[in-house]
């Protein structure tokens, strides 16, 4: 019997976040698991009259065929599959990773030349500006356990926190976005934490369940080297195969001049993978009301209501900050009470206080007005 809140989700992504049409190329790639999923947006991608194509994904093997490959080799990949991603109107990526540390025993080094020779040209350089995308993560018993729920209250959780009603919700945080793009100085104050920056002249994005699922942040770039102080996260991060923990960087004129963790040197080879990946390419706040603490997946993490992610590495397109990199590595820091609290100041007025909205006309962005 097919779960009617997969094909609930399968017409969300098709029809709002990549307005799929008919005669379109779609690439759905699935990693791992997700199949359910992948099967019902082949169905209805054919209802629509568009063309969907696959890429199944392995992370185990993934791992092996990175951890020996050669520059030549990544290039040569990259060259095969430059033209797939060419030819795609929309992109649909179901990650459902089987283990999250997969990564964990590739060197460095390797992980950084798969970074620079495949991923970017591929997903940074023609994805993410030539197609319409959308990423999500499969709820599977690795997520469940991460968060700390069984496989059932899981995926409960799953599909409330992605099918949201974003309509509604993009009203209340296009609020959001007009104040940040009448900023200039961001001020933000937390434990292990005082740091200024400039927005000055940048757009804000309202995310909306286009490109992400699940979905709810307000999101610019930090003029690039306008960031100054310190930051410490204090949301657990995997990244390349690896959690980082409390990572702490110190900026001065936008650059990141010294960063420590429990394991300073893969952060600092992270930081290290080109000149971009130590100036910050985005700035957001999460909105999402029923994310309500950090699970150790970014794409939950950095939607979580009562965070920020302070983003070293690469700047999206629609942003003027300019910032290119192979990396772009959300690092979370939460706001509410119970992570110790936090303060979000545009200019002189406080915007956030220990994860609620200060002002009237932002009340609405608060969890207990958001799931009315």
């Amino acid at each position: 019997m097919r779960d009617p809140r997969v094909e609930k989700l399968a017409s969300l992504i098709l029809n709002h976040s990549v307005k799929l049409k008919a005669r379109e190329n779609l690439l759905i790639e699935l990693t791992d698991s997700g199949e359910e999923l992948a099967a019902a947006l082949v169905r209805q991608a054919y209802d629509l009259g568009a063309n969907p194509f696959l890429s199944v994904i392995h992370k185990r093997l993934q791992r092996e065929w990175i951890a020996g490959a050669n520059l030549e080799q990544l290039r040569r990949q990259a060259g095969y599959d430059i033209p797939r991603m060419k030819d795609m109107d929309a992109c649909v990526s179901i990650r459902g990773t089987a283990n999250s540390a997969e990564f964990g025993g590739v060197a460095p080094e390797r992980m950084d030349a798969y970074q620079r020779e495949y991923h970017k040209p591929i997903n940074i350089d023609l994805r993410l500006s030539g197609t319409k995308w959308c990423v999500l993560n499969w709820p599977n018993p690795v997520l469940a356990k991460s968060s700390g729920m069984n496989t059932d209250e899981f995926e409960d959780f799953f599909f409330q926190v992605c099918c949201v009603d974003y309509p509604a919700f993009a009203k209340q945080m296009e609020r959001l976005a007009e104040r940040m793009e009448r900023a200039d100085r961001v001020h933000i104050l937390a434990e292990g934490t005082d740091l200024t920056f400039s927005v000055k002249g940048q757009p804000a994005v309202v995310s909306d369940g286009i490109n992400n699922l699940p979905d709810g942040e307000v999101s610019c770039g930090p003029i690039r080297d306008s960031a100054n102080g310190y930051i410490t996260y204090n949301a657990p991060s995997e990244y390349m195969g690896f959690q980082h923990q409390n990572v702490r960087f110190e900026l001065k004129d936008g650059k990141i001049i010294s960063a420590s963790s429990n394991n300073s040197a893969r952060t600092n080879a992270v930081l290290d993978t080109d000149e971009g990946a130590r100036y910050i390419g985005e700035f957001a706040i999460g909105l999402n009301p029923y994310i309500t603490r950090p699970i150790c997946d970014t794409l939950f993490d950095e939607k979580a209501t009562g965070s920020i992610h302070f983003t070293p590495g690469n700047a999206y397109a629609n942003s003027f900050n300019g910032n290119r990199s192979a990396v772009h590595w959300d690092l979370v820091q939460m706001h509410t009470p119970e992570f110790g609290g936090g303060e979000i100041w545009f200019d002189n007025e406080l915007i956030r206080r220990d994860g609620l909205f200060v002002p009237d006309y932002l009340a609405g962005l608060n969890p207990k007005n958001l799931t009315k």
